[in-house]
């Protein structure tokens, strides 16, 4: 099985795109495994982040979005541009203004001349929105967080992802990102881990930052993170409503409007083309169950719903699971009990890991449970 990609990066925030439009067989692989792998600088081809083109039924096309570390995440700024130049350089739309579902929402990129301009959606302030483990119905602006001796005040903004927004007064350029990013990621006021970015005012119109990714580590750049420290600055009365970032990787331009939509604009550029010849191959041999084909018509039942039952067609099956066809789409994590219809498969219960649109019907993989 051969695998194409393109990889694109925006401002050297580097991505691994794959065209599952093109090669729908690819949608069903583990990328939380193949992630790791594919984003390896050493061993494998090398990025930030992987990014998937699928159909939708919501929107013009769906985005999903696998960091280095295998963790799928909400929402990539820089990733977004790149998806959107990949589309239009290839002609797969032609409307200068895309819609792209997400799990964070529907974002709307857009041309802007050479560059790509991106509605980023309005931010969440609230601190159960973020998400961060701080009482109050206020924003947080300026939490005090003392990490390995040192104290820092933060400012958490989500973007559809959360950020931990750091203001120092000092030149950022030697500031040990590595070294607060990692454990700050980590802080257990933050369930579901953080982005953190460390910024220096340089003037009402400009700032500088580095930012530490969720699951990356630091990258030259990063759309979302931008986009907070944005929003945070001008929260703070540091800056104006339209600023210019300067990241490692070059500079975006980050307004957050009067309609309380932030705009992100900015470069996003193709850099090869390539294929992965054994991908499959490696990812059967690290199987710790055997696959084998098989074709058992089967019927199953929705959690909470036994006494209704869908049809569907087994794929493959393991010990652990089984691939199966369906007419029905199915939520990932919802619960099913199926059994063949022949009755010699014993009836089992499983869970939905991944799901997608194929034509007309739902390609389904479960876990028994």
């Amino acid at each position: 099985m051969e695998i194409y990609f393109t990889k694109m990066h925006g401002l050297g925030n580097d991505f691994i795109l794959i065209d599952c439009i093109k090669q729908p067989e690819a949608g069903g692989l583990l990328f939380e495994t193949i992630s790791k792998k594919l984003c390896d600088r050493r061993f494998g081809i090398g990025a930030d982040q992987i990014l998937l083109l699928y159909p939708s039924a919501a929107a013009d096309f769906k985005m999903r979005i696998f960091n280095a570390d295998g963790g799928e995440v909400e929402m990539c700024g820089n990733g977004m541009r790149c998806f959107a130049k990949y589309i239009w350089d290839r002609g797969i739309s032609k409307k200068d203004i895309l819609s792209i579902e997400t799990i964070t929402g529907i974002i709307k990129p857009e041309r802007a001349g050479e560059m790509v301009k991106v509605d980023m959606g309005q931010p969440m302030l609230e601190p159960e929105n973020v998400p961060v483990n701080i009482k109050s119905a206020n924003p947080v602006i300026d939490y005090p967080l003392n990490i390995k001796g040192r104290d820092f005040k933060i400012t958490c903004v989500s973007m559809g992802n959360p950020h931990a927004v750091i203001f120092l007064n000092e030149n950022i350029s030697d500031f040990p990102v590595s070294e607060y990013g990692a454990v700050i990621e980590h802080h257990p006021l933050f369930p579901k881990r953080t982005n953190v970015e460390f910024v220096n005012i340089q003037s009402k119109s400009e700032v500088s930052m580095r930012v530490w990714e969720r699951g990356s580590g630091e990258t030259l750049a990063c759309g979302t993170g931008a986009s907070a420290a944005g929003v945070a600055s001008m929260l703070k009365g540091l800056t104006g409503r339209k600023v210019i970032m300067h990241l490692k990787g070059g500079d975006l331009e980050i307004e957050w409007d009067q309609n309380n939509h932030v705009y992100m604009t900015g470069p996003a550029m193709e850099v090869f083309e390539g294929k992965i010849k054994t991908l499959s191959n490696r990812e059967k041999e690290n199987r710790r169950y055997a696959r084998h084909k098989e074709s058992i018509p089967l019927e199953f039942a929705k959690k909470g719903e036994s006494n209704k039952t869908y049809n569907c067609v087994s794929r493959d099956i393991s010990e652990s699971g089984i691939g199966m066809i369906s007419d029905y789409a199915l939520e990932i994590g919802q619960i099913i009990t199926f059994k063949d219809k022949a009755g010699s498969l014993a009836r089992k219960s499983a869970i939905v890991i991944w799901n997608q649109k194929v034509d007309n019907k739902r390609r389904i993989g479960l876990m028994f449970i």
